[in-house]
């Protein structure tokens, strides 16, 4: 497999002394055009890597926050196709900063899963982020993504043992992606000593970037973390600052886009300053 736009990203941080940030929103949240405004601003606000949520009525791995940005963009009526087409609009203007495709098996499967990972190289997604798909399942969608030359994340947890550890990460490209918890997204990181232990164990498996994610929500965790990770990964807070930023009717006002960039720039200055003094 030939070096992908995620791999030539985490080489570039690792370059400039510090982890890289990778940044979730969910598409469509809280509208497709706010939406689409957040996306194309998340690289100048500091965001190394995006994860685009696909939004879905189950999203078993996700906090309250994630799963109200599913509610609200299915409400708006979005769909997969709309996804892309954000996709496709992002690369207009920016060419450099890798997407992945995050969520949930099922919107994959009933489209073709091949047939699917064709359209979405093809709309300028570098990967994906699929919570449900164990190792053992790796034709279904992971062996297609690399044949294409889409980096396929895999998520290790904190019950992810050494002998577990290398089916996880047998056909995982790009980075590994590390659950911080035992849990869904959104809960509180209580101890970033374990958190580093773990990074470094896997490492131990491992060439690639370790990126910690599930818990990450101010620039001191994100400097915390950032001393061991290769990347940190953040999501219900931007999800969270969308949300509150939504008049009294669950809109998108003018302070939207500006919430999200303000809380990015302040995470990837956290990342800036984790390996410094």
């Amino acid at each position: 497999m030939s070096e992908t736009r995620i791999d030539r990203r985490f080489k570039a941080c690792a370059q400039a002394g510090r982890p890289a940030l990778v940044t979730f929103v969910t598409a469509g949240d809280p509208d497709l055009q706010t939406s689409q405004a957040i996306l194309n601003a998340l690289p100048a606000a500091g965001a190394d890597v995006i994860e685009l949520g696909m939004p879905f009525s189950d999203p078993m791995a996700e906090g309250i926050p994630i799963q109200l940005g599913n509610q609200r963009a299915l409400a708006g009526g979005h769909t997969m196709d709309k996804t892309l087409d954000m996709v496709r609009k992002f690369r207009e203007q920016d060419q450099e900063t890798p997407i992945l495709l995050m969520g949930y098996y099922n919107p994959i499967y009933v489209r073709e899963p091949k047939k699917f990972v064709e359209v979405a190289r093809e709309a300028g997604v570098d990967g994906f982020i699929i919570v449900d798909i164990p190792a053992e399942a790796d034709d279904e969608l992971c062996i297609p993504a690399l044949e294409a030359g889409l980096n396929f994340i895999r998520l290790a947890t904190p019950t992810t043992d050494d002998k577990r550890l290398p089916a996880v990460l047998a056909n995982t490209s790009g980075f590994v992606y590390y659950v911080s918890v035992t849990g869904i997204t959104g809960a509180n990181i209580k101890d970033t000593g374990r958190v580093a232990d773990a990074v470094n164990r896997i490492k131990n498996h491992t060439d690639l970037p370790v990126a910690v994610g599930f818990g990450v929500k101010t620039a001191d965790q994100a400097a915390t973390i950032g001393k061991d990770a290769d990347g940190v990964v953040v999501g219900s807070v931007l999800v969270n600052a969308i949300r509150e930023s939504l008049d009294d009717d669950g809109k998108a006002t003018d302070r939207t886009v500006k919430a999200v960039t303000d809380v990015v720039a302040d995470l990837a200055s956290g990342c800036a300053r984790a390996r410094s003094a």
